[in-house]
């Protein structure tokens, strides 16, 4: 008889992740099996192999995968549930996919559907020199900082099949779903066998490109967000973390990991593989951390082809006369996109908010449409005549008159994604439009809906901040923002770094061929200093100014951050709890910061009342400690990539 500790895929005990079963025959080290907790069936996983102990033991009720998952990812497993204080169970639940214990009928792989137009890599002298460390660094991490169009992709494809000589798979990672049709169509032009995998994709398409990647004999590519990074891969030489300045990267519910840390363990458990940060905008962490610890950062300086730089123009949005013939287009941004139409090229608007108004008042008393759940104001769907909250998702019917005073003059004030179309259908109407946000069908998607942006087929895109992660259009000549200024507002360490980034990157959507393009900046803050280094592209300035508010505020990479968050249903109950745990807090870790308890940025949501408590440490140890006593009402979240 063969013994051996499993891992539940389900919570059994909050103090033990693995318990001991046997088994008749011997099993490897990353079996997947089904166990019994008490009357019922669950997966496990084979984590250790143990002593006959002094207790009885359970037999495993079956085995479900013939090879078993490679060990580094199992070690990974285990790093992650100590390094974000979270169960083991949890970290399996998103290592795994869901569904492995179903029988299927035999599902066909997701073949990619995107194409893009074939050219030939010819490294220009930058990307020779950049490739050349990148093969020759066995392990650890480098960050590739090249700015908008100097090639980063020809590389990750250049690096990717050096590994593949090798005899070692590549994983490729994109901060959203909707950006994996455009790396399929260039990745496909010189690898076959790619498998994408993304949530949405069903269970079973997803268990298929899983089951796949456990079986390979050869190296393969796999690409998608950053769950494609859990993909069992044998032999693996190359992570590539495509805009890693995306916040997406880091998961907001529990195992809340980041994928750049995640990734840099992952290589180190893999021995010689590596991980490739690409990004034009690179963030202020993940810069000094490789400048500090001596990381390789490879720099493009140049784009990869000749190019004509793109005319910028910034309207200040208090001077009414940039605005006759609408009042939130201006005159220069109509006409060059009237120019850009009549020459049959493309034109894509930025504003990163949705709907169609986002506040609702009364002209005579002031009242203002609130979601009952979440006391933030409900925003105008004009399209279905409903007012919406964005945080819960309530809808409510438009009332003809003031609840409060009764009168009719309901007005409806800010701009959303669906007035800018409302609008631009109007202004122009000949013009194909598409808006890309978070209020898309499935068939509306900017993943479905690729091929008809690249080849041309829609002449106006409009969307939030989705449309300024890494699209490379060939058509696109003109870039407009309605409101490059919204974001500055938000009370948050990094939100001038978010603003800086966004800008710069969606200005980096055209100036990549030799057709002279334009981009129409509208603001009301002209000259704050983060818009104008946005647009100057002068990256390594913002980088001095940033990382020394930084330090003097002691925010990261100059400490280690832990959000605790405590939801109740009243908010004198929430405020006597914050104050206790704060106070506690204290008493017991003397040797951290911990900040005054303060409401969440959204401090009521879905009827419960949410508040916070900030704390600082120069060794993540003492947060980790922190984060493992707290009660399981309470949310922690280590390296919060915000504070709201």
């Amino acid at each position: 008889m063969y013994y051996y500790l499993i891992a539940p895929t389900i919570v059994i005990r909050k103090d033990e992740d693995s318990f001991t079963y046997h088994n008749e025959k011997p099993l490897a080290k990353g079996t997947l099996v089904r166990i019994s907790i008490g009357k019922k069936l669950t997966t496990g996983i084979i984590v250790g192999v143990t002593k006959k102990p002094i207790f009885q033991t359970k037999a495993i009720a079956q085995i479900l995968n013939s090879r078993p998952i490679p060990i580094p990812l199992i070690e990974l497993a285990h790093w992650m549930s100590a390094y974000y204080a979270t169960h083991l169970a949890f970290v399996l639940q998103a290592i795994l996919p869901s569904g492995l214990h179903k029988k299927r009928r035999s599902t066909h792989r997701v073949s990619p559907q995107s194409s893009r137009n074939r050219t030939k890599i010819i490294l220009n002298k930058e990307q020779s020199r950049a490739l050349l460390i990148a093969t020759k660094h066995h392990g650890g991490t480098l960050l590739l900082h090249g700015v908008t169009g100097s090639g980063k992709t020809q590389l990750y494809i250049e690096t990717a099949k050096h590994e593949q000589r090798q005899g070692r798979s590549s994983i490729i990672l994109v901060p959203e779903i909707a950006l994996t049709p455009q790396l399929v169509a260039e990745f496909t032009h010189h690898f076959k066998d790619i498998l994408v995998t993304h949530s949405g994709m069903t269970e079973a398409e997803r268990h298929t490109a899983w089951d796949t990647a456990l079986h390979a004999n050869e190296p393969i590519i796999v690409i998608g967000p950053r769950s494609a990074l859990f993909m069992p891969i044998a032999k693996l030489g190359l992570i590539v973390i495509d805009e890693c300045h995306e916040p997406s990267y880091k998961q907001e519910h529990v195992p809340r990991y980041s994928a750049l840390r995640t990734a840099s363990m992952l290589v180190r458990f893999h021995d010689t593989a590596k991980v490739l940060l690409g990004s034009a905008t690179p963030t202020v962490t993940d810069y000094y951390l490789a400048k500090n610890n001596k990381n390789p950062i490879l720099k493009l300086q140049q784009t990869a082809t000749l190019t004509t730089p793109p005319e910028i123009t910034v309207v200040d949005f208090k001077k009414r006369d940039s605005f006759r013939e609408h009042r939130f287009l201006s005159d220069k941004l109509i006409t060059s996109m009237r120019s850009a139409l009549d020459d049959s090229k493309q034109v894509l608007l930025f504003h990163n908010r949705r709907g169609t108004a986002p506040t609702t008042l009364c002209s005579q008393c002031g009242w203002n449409a609130l979601c009952t759940n979440c006391n933030i104001p409900l925003a105008l769907h004009a399209d279905h005549h409903r007012l919406l909250c964005h945080l819960c998702g309530s809808r409510e019917q438009i009332s003809p008159s003031c609840p409060v005073c009764g009168h009719p003059n309901i007005t409806f004030r800010g701009i959303g994604t669906k007035l800018v179309e409302e609008e631009l259908r109007k202004l122009l109407p000949k013009a194909r439009i598409a808006r890309f946000d978070a209020d898309n069908t499935t068939t509306e998607t900017l993943q479905a809906r690729y091929q008809q942006l690249y080849d041309g087929d829609i002449d106006i895109m409009i969307g939030t901040q989705l449309l300024a992660k890494g699209l490379d259009l060939p058509r696109l000549r003109v870039v407009g923002v309605i409101q490059a200024d919204g974001g500055l507002q938000i009370p948050d360490y990094q939100a001038e770094e978010r603003v800086f980034q966004l800008l710069y990157q969606v200005v980096g959507r055209v100036g990549r061929g030799k057709d002279t393009s334009t981009v129409v900046v509208q603001t009301y803050q002209p000259e704050h200093h983060i818009i104008q280094r946005a647009l100057q592209r002068n990256y390594q300035e913002f980088y001095e100014q940033e990382l020394k508010h930084r330090r003097d505020s002691v925010f990261p990479p100059f400490t280690y951050l832990l959000k605790l968050t405590c939801t109740y249903k009243t908010e004198a109950g929430v405020i006597r709890a914050v104050k206790q745990m704060s106070a506690a807090i204290r008493t017991k870790h003397q040797h951290v910061a911990v900040m005054n308890p303060t409401p969440a940025y959204h401090e009521r949501l879905r009827g419960n009342y949410r508040w916070q408590i900030l704390i600082k440490s120069r060794q993540r140890a003492d947060l980790v400690a922190i984060a493992q006593e707290i009660p399981q009402h309470w949310q922690a979240d280590l390296d919060p990539t915000n504070l709201l």
